[in-house]
């Protein structure tokens, strides 16, 4: 099989067999390093890092050279075309035509998908924001997969900024399609994203069981579990029991423990000013816990207060065999997307494809992330806001470049109304109204002054009940 010509922009781009695929590739790369010097010789990797990086720039740059390829770098807005007002979509033709692949981190959420959408190249994503990080997400499973053999019915404990944390929502929907477990260990105010849980919930089963204050107190002091995700094949007992769910799970111990900084530069003004609780640091007083006896303990890197050094000889530490693994890793997947390696696909158990519906109606929401690309002033002036529905009860719409969801206020149908104005009415989308509208006819509404500035009239329904 080939993945030539594709991006990997979301961990979504990639079955779970093709990420086997990649692992052995890397595993056959790694044991002949030497030999893949002209896999990509005269192929050129545009490498645009417009956020501070050091082992992914580095890995990927590393990896194309290892490949026998070239490198073309930007790595500051300030210096590039972008401060000058350029849109991101120019920026990704003019560099397709001077690369055979782009590899792009950016703080807007759903930037990569944009540069995919117009560039003309196979793009990966190295970062977009808080949205996600694939590429991390590749050689995380790699890690435990060497160490594990295997991720199915492993419990992974995910540890510290879970709000922010890029690479935790990539690891998050991986880890769920390979049939783990996972523990919430949110830092206090940076909990999972209510949109990243309804993702997770929706698209892979299972259940999200959060977890009571007392149970918390009762089950480890020194493991503040907030939440448990079980895969559909874990015994569902849990779920009827949650104030027992952490001392279950915890029995049997952990099998990795992935740390993140705290995401200091996407707090908000608000968030800056708050106190927070301290969290617990990893170190050797921590990893003493019987917990932990077996425990791989996982950093993307860097590091700055929250894992401390003195567990680095620790053999149970793997953040440095993590940073390491990004070459190979980086290294099949740049060979991969170039054409330039084929590989058998192993059938691997992988939970089928969601398909939604989009919205199509007029006049369009705005996404309400603050931090979407399609809201960016040099953006908008060509992107038009796309939204996929994914749940009709509550309605619920998920941006397509950031995957933030939300809830609309009212709806309105083109069906219903006829034409005639004292048809033209709109409804809560709390009413049951909401359920029964057609994808193709759904028009959905932020406030009852959007609707009525539109034409549309109150029913007796605005209110979510009969009036």
């Amino acid at each position: 099989m080939s993945l030539k010509n594709r991006s990997l922009v979301t961990i979504d781009d990639l079955s779970n067999g093709e990420i086997m695929a990649l692992f052995s590739l890397a595993d056959a790369m790694a044991k002949n390093m030497s030999e893949q010097n002209n896999l990509c010789r005269g192929k050129i990797m545009a490498s645009l890092f417009f956020e501070p990086s050091t082992r992914t720039r580095l890995s990927f740059e590393a990896a194309m050279h290892r490949l026998g390829g070239s490198v073309i770098t930007a790595s500051d807005v300030g210096a590039s075309s972008l401060a000058k007002g350029e849109s991101i979509s120019d920026t990704a033709k003019i560099v397709g035509s001077y690369a055979d692949i782009i590899v792009i981190r950016h703080p807007w959420e759903g930037a990569a998908k944009v540069v995919a959408d117009y560039a003309g190249i196979p793009v990966i994503n190295a970062g977009d924001g808080g949205h996600q990080h694939p590429t991390q997400t590749l050689l995380d499973l790699y890690t435990i997969i060497k160490e594990r053999r295997d991720l199915k019915g492993l419990k992974i404990a995910l540890w510290g900024d879970l709000k922010y944390g890029r690479t935790t929502h990539s690891l998050i929907f991986a880890l769920a399609r390979f049939g783990a477990d996972i523990l919430f260990c949110p830092s206090p105010g940076l909990e999972v994203p209510e949109h990243v849980i309804d993702k997770l919930v929706t698209e892979y089963g299972g259940d999200v069981d959060m977890i009571s204050a007392t149970a918390k107190k009762n089950a480890n002091n020194l493991f503040p579990v907030d939440a448990i995700y079980t895969t559909p094949n874990s015994p569902h007992q849990l779920a009827m029991m949650p104030d027992m769910s952490v001392q279950v799970e915890l029995k049997g111990g952990v099998d990795a423990l992935y740390v993140t900084r705290t995401q200091k530069e996407r707090f908000t003004g608000k968030e800056e000013g708050q106190e927070r609780k301290r969290y617990p640091v990893v170190d050797k007083k921590l990893l003493q816990d019987k917990v932990f006896r077996k425990t791989l303990v996982m950093h993307p890197l860097p590091r700055v207060d929250e894992l401390a050094y003195d567990i680095d000889a620790d053999e149970r530490s793997m953040y440095f065999k993590q940073a390491a693994h990004g070459v190979p890793i980086r290294m099949a997947l740049l060979a991969a997307l170039l054409g330039v390696k084929e590989f058998d696909v192993p059938d691997v158990e992988s939970p089928p494809p969601v398909s939604y519906p989009y919205y199509q109606g007029q006049p369009g929401p705005v996404c309400p992330n603050p931090r979407c690309v399609s809201i960016q002033p040099t953006e908008t002036k060509y992107l038009k806001p796309s939204f996929k529905i994914v749940n009709t009860s509550p309605l619920t719409l998920r941006c397509t470049y950031c995957e933030h969801g939300f809830e609309p206020k009212y709806v309105a149908s083109t069906d219903w109304h006829e034409h005639k104005l004292d048809t033209k009415k709109y409804h809560s989308a709390a009413s049951h109204w909401a359920k029964y509208i057609r994808p193709e006819n759904l028009i959905v509404f932020n406030t009852e002054e959007e609707a009525e500035a539109h034409g549309y009239k109150p029913s007796h329904f605005v209110g979510g009940q009969r009036k």
